[in-house]
């Protein structure tokens, strides 16, 4: 009997269906992944509503760009040893040639935007197949599950090493999504002298003291600390929070944006930038090295993203799955499909 794999395929916005065809086979420097967990994020959310930029998704499309498993097969010119690796691997198809790529900024490739689940099809599906070159394997007794979330703990990885942080500073997470409770695990682990959380919603607060933060604020009190903390990592991408990042900054401070802005969100204040000494980054995805920060943190022990699941769903539920995400429920955290 021919085996077979299911794939939940988003026709085009609003539509999507879950079908099932012959096993992937990989290609030549290509391996097979049967997929644990694949978390869904805002960005899959976009694609199923079609709010992504068209520069940045190609419909059909399988989603899941967070995701983790074993691997299962090898193609041509892959070490056999990693058949039974469990695994993550990174999304950007980086061409690895471009001056962006050769300078290690493999997030920047000049190659053109490629990237599995939004340009190639992705992890919302029993297997996968990816370049063998992407993968970052796990420790034999890592927690898929947890591990599903790396990719999200990559892009705060990113954000780490841009905005350098160092033990006995007073350091501010924006945001306490997902992106900002794994920014808290991570930065705790630094040992700040302060590191404070702002979010308005009381149970991320709750859960970021869990994680390691020092205080959690709502933003009406966030303008008593204006101008305190050497280092601001944004992560909620809302309308005003790059420009309240940079007020939060003391002069001469360090700013990180991690949130995806949508277009009207409120600019920074070029003469507040220019008079504060400001430096301020910006993170789109995660380099190489990005990754493996966050694999090794994870291996560590020093991040874990498991408290952060709060749902889980098998792929025929995809629709009950997806309408959670970004519902606005303050109970919902991180939703997971698992094949």
């Amino acid at each position: 009997m021919t085996p077979l794999s299911r794939s939940l395929t988003v026709e085009r916005p609003g539509s999507h269906r879950l079908s099932e065809g012959p096993l992937p086979e990989p290609g030549p420097g290509e391996v097979r992944v049967r997929v644990a967990a694949a978390g869904i994020c805002m960005s899959d959310r976009e694609v199923y509503d079609g709010h992504r930029d068209p520069a940045y998704v190609r419909y059909p499309v399988v989603p899941g760009h967070e995701w983790s498993g074993t691997v299962d097969a090898v193609g041509e010119g892959v070490d056999p040893a990693l058949t039974g690796r469990r695994t993550v691997a990174e999304g950007f198809r980086a061409c690895g040639r471009c001056e962006r790529c050769r300078y290690g900024e493999t997030s920047l490739c000049t190659a053109g935007y490629d990237e599995t689940g939004f340009t190639r099809p992705g992890a919302f599906a029993d297997h996968l197949v990816v370049p063998a070159r992407l993968l970052h394997p796990l420790a034999d007794d890592a927690d898929l599950r947890a591990a599903a979330l790396l990719e999200p703990a990559a892009v705060i990885a990113a954000a780490m090493r841009a905005g350098a942080p160092e033990p006995g500073e007073r350091i501010a997470v924006l945001g306490a999504g997902t992106l900002g409770l794994l920014a808290v695990q991570l930065l705790a682990a630094v040992s700040p002298a302060e590191l404070t959380v702002i979010d308005p919603r009381e149970g991320r607060a709750s859960q970021a003291l869990d994680f390691g933060a020092s205080e959690a604020r709502v933003p009406e009190e966030a303008e008593e600390v204006r101008g305190r903390y050497d280092l601001v990592v944004e992560t909620a991408g809302a309308p005003s929070t790059a420009a309240d990042a940079c007020l939060l900054a003391r002069r001469g401070g360090r700013v990180v944006l991690t949130g995806m802005f949508t277009p009207g969100a409120a600019g920074i204040d070029p003469v507040h930038l220019s008079l504060s000494q400001l430096t301020v980054r910006s993170v789109f995805g995660a380099s190489s090295a990005a990754w493996s920060y966050a694999v090794r943190a994870f291996t560590a022990g020093l991040l874990d993203p498991a408290p952060l699941i709060t749902h889980e769903f098998p792929l025929e539920r995809f629709a009950e799955a997806v309408a959670l995400v970004g519902s606005g429920d303050p109970a919902t955290g991180k939703v997971l499909l698992r094949p």
